[in-house]
């Protein structure tokens, strides 16, 4: 079973020339492909597998984090054009009536709008040591620097932000650098998903899943953090749509060293029955009888046609070069 994470899906972005996204027209080209080469698993013999009902099915599953907008938008539409499913998994904290955009997207919005060297300059101009997270002082001056090239720089930020500052200081840091730099109501509004659209997901037939109240680096929170972000969000969920078809959850960033034990015995606590990383594996049965809370995605960006753009671009630009080989 080969399982793919997708997050932003759309035609060419204005205003943002260093926005990473994966175009429209490439990911109906990937679906495309992904049709002809796997085939697509009907949900519910994907459900069944997990049930112990049936054997391990063979194909494709799609997932989608973040609850965009694009998501409902652009998704959907290519979804029900072909009769496929997929799981979307939604962060809860946007929905409190403030508008404010998680910090791990105003992170993609600077970028997108100013690259990774004019915002790591301005960042690094608000740090102290107060604010860096203790355990990753030493760490921070040794790997972190000014660098001159882009990507580097952009990694350099992202890095910053979600592991060496400490986890009560990065939404005042964001929102020093939000003020300077960005535009937030305006990035909420076109942004997210509403209230509506989630629902209206699950009318259509897709999983709507956790991802978190506010998409944290849960191997950073205390345990009650913890519990109350997995807890908090399945309620909302379940009570937007109706009552959840299954609990599902994605990880936020979805890397092993971002939740712990703790973390997957507290969604076997909420009944959560399967949980989402990243790690470009293909599941196997082992995984769903054995690991059902870490079962690994594909990143859409590895595989023909997913090439993820930057600002403009021309649709089918990558479609024949085989995703290793891109730079």
């Amino acid at each position: 079973m080969k399982i793919l994470y997708y997050h932003y899906v759309r035609p060419d972005p204005e205003g943002l020339p260093n926005f990473r996204y994966l175009h429209l027209e490439d990911f109906r080209a990937q679906l495309d492909m992904l049709d002809r080469e796997y085939g697509f698993i009907k949900k519910q013999d994907f459900l069944a597998a997990f049930r112990g009902e049936a054997g391990l099915p063979e194909g494709a599953v799609l997932t989608f984090d973040d609850g965009f907008r694009d998501h409902f938008l652009h998704v959907l539409p290519e979804l029900k054009k072909r009769n496929i499913w997929g799981i979307f998994f939604v962060s809860t904290g946007l929905y409190g009536g403030k508008k404010k955009v998680l910090n791990v997207h105003r992170v993609h919005d600077l970028l997108g709008r100013h690259g990774g060297v004019v915002m790591l300059d301005a960042l690094r101009r608000l740090l102290s040591p107060e604010i860096l997270a203790y355990e990753h002082v030493e760490e921070f001056q040794m790997e972190t620097y000014v660098h001159q090239d882009n990507d580097q720089a952009t990694n350099d930020f992202k890095r910053i932000i979600n592991y060496f500052i400490a986890p009560g200081n990065q939404g005042e840091i964001l929102d020093r650098l939000m003020l300077d730099f960005g535009d937030e109501p305006a990035l909420f509004d076109g942004l997210y998903m509403s209230v509506e659209e989630i629902r209206a997901l699950h009318d259509e037939g897709m999983i709507v899943g956790s991802h978190s109240v506010t998409h944290p680096v849960f191997s950073n929170l205390a345990i009650d953090d913890q519990r109350t972000e997995i807890v908090d969000s399945f309620a909302f969920l379940d009570k937007t749509v109706g009552g959840l078809e299954v609990k599902a959850f994605g990880y936020p960033f979805g890397h092993k060293h971002t939740y712990t034990e703790e973390t997957m015995s507290l969604l076997r606590e909420a009944g959560c029955q399967m949980a989402f990383t990243t790690g470009n594996k293909d599941v196997v049965r082992r995984d769903i009888e054995e690991a059902p809370l870490e079962l690994p995605r594909h990143d859409c960006n590895r595989l023909p046609h997913g090439q993820a753009s930057y600002g403009p671009h021309r649709p089918g630009e990558f479609a024949d070069i085989p995703a290793g080989a891109r730079t």
